[in-house]
């Protein structure tokens, strides 16, 4: 049973619920009015085993919104009895009309990118991509963690538009919106599909992973890296492996993120560090960070702040209330400092990196560390000059 925020069907009004922290486990209060009385019905929110989000919180685009409330017959009970139980990964397929998928962002480095997988099984609480969900009529909470969809065809709908006579090479970044190496991916195995198109194509790509399956593919990316067709990211967070449990529930733990960028680099594959999302108050050991990820083979780094768009901002509101009661208030004040006083700010020109005296403090310490440990000094440069057109399936080139 998961629990919302909400009011009892009697209350009256549109008001949300208030977090508290109980002595073993957080609630939420709502308050209950009938007649001139005021009564607070306390509702259980629960962490869930192996999930970020807490409930399926409703998107946007919900007519309705549903919230539990004790009726008196022990339901509070008897869902918090089921609550923290592990949850089922469901896998919907879809068929996929269009593999790349092109930006225009002044603020991304990069215009095309392709992902083979909706929703993330990693469960990252701060994902900037749940509220996609909600055009699915999902939630951005749970669902987006639980229901993977995967497009089983996006290795043929690629190679078709590979081949188009129109089609000119550039950097893909895969994965840029769900984690392309993700649980399912060890046995549905889209992402190798589709670097198996791109190694055919001799097509340069990139790549942005908490997981360590992409070692499974190290056969194919290392001989693309030696070619200047291939560059692997590796996102690291925190060095706090109980925050990053927290935080990245299903992501590989951090020192096993540092094995991967060794290996990486034994095997020749150019690699960076992301420590995107910098959270005020949660992830402080920025420079430890660059650090192990410098001794470990890492070359290049960036961050950004966090981000909350749409339904994002409650649910990371929840997950702080669960986790971090005590810091909640301080942290979001400080991601208010960060973004004009509001949860979040869409503009090119400040939503990555932020604004005001806290953005540039962490701007000022990581461009320092960087500095100090000689990140990023030289670019990774790919070529495109060997791209060939993907045959069709079921041929082979002559040459």
């Amino acid at each position: 049973m998961a629990c919302h925020y909400g009011r009892p069907p009697a209350a009256v009004g549109p008001s949300p619920g208030r977090a508290t922290a109980g002595s073993k486990s957080d609630t939420v209060c709502a308050d209950s009015i009938t007649g001139d009385a005021v009564e607070e019905v306390l509702i259980p929110l629960h962490a869930i085993k192996g999930r970020g989000a807490a409930t399926h919180l409703p998107h946007r685009f919900e007519a309705d919104s549903r919230a539990a409330f004790d009726d008196g017959w022990d339901t509070v009970a008897e869902g918090a009895g089921a609550a923290g139980q592990p949850l089922p990964t469901e896998v919907i397929w879809e068929d996929a009309r269009s593999a790349i998928t092109t930006n225009e962002s002044p603020d991304v480095g990069f215009d095309r990118s392709l992902n083979p997988y909706r929703g993330c099984e990693h469960g990252c609480i701060y994902c900037y991509a749940r509220p996609t969900h909600s055009y699915l009529n999902l939630s951005p909470g749970l669902d987006f963690e639980t229901k993977i969809i995967a497009k089983r065809n996006i290795a043929q709908v690629l190679r078709r538009e590979l081949a188009r006579r129109s089609y000119r090479p550039d950097l893909v970044a895969i994965g840029s919106a769900t984690d392309c190496y993700q649980p399912v991916e060890r046995e549905l195995r889209l992402t190798r599909a589709v670097i198996e198109v791109l190694q055919e194509a001799r097509h340069p790509f990139s790549l942005v992973t908490k997981s360590s399956g992409v070692e499974r593919d190290l056969d194919l990316i290392a001989p693309m890296a030696a070619q200047r067709l291939a560059a692997v990211y590796v996102t690291i967070t925190t060095l706090d492996a109980e925050l990053a449990r927290r935080l990245e529930p299903r992501a590989a733990a951090p020192h096993r993120r540092l094995r991967l960028l060794r290996t990486l680099a034994e095997h020749g594959v150019p690699c960076g560090v992301s420590l995107a999302p910098q959270i005020p108050f949660l992830t402080d050991d920025m420079e430890r960070v660059l650090e192990a990820a410098w001794d470990a083979g890492a070359r290049s780094a960036f961050y950004h702040v966090l981000r909350l768009p749409w339904e994002v901002a409650p649910l990371f509101r929840q997950w702080l209330q669960l986790h971090y009661p005590q810091r909640a208030d301080r942290i979001m004040a400080r991601i208010h400092d960060m973004r004009g006083g509001r949860d979040y700010d869409s503009d090119f020109a400040s939503r990555m990196k932020g604004s005001g005296p806290w953005a540039e403090l962490i701007g000022q310490r990581f461009r320092r560390a960087v500095r100090k440990l000689g990140f990023n000094t030289q670019r990774v440069e790919f070529d495109t000059s060997l791209f060939r057109p993907a045959a069709p399936a079921g041929q082979s080139h002559l040459f």
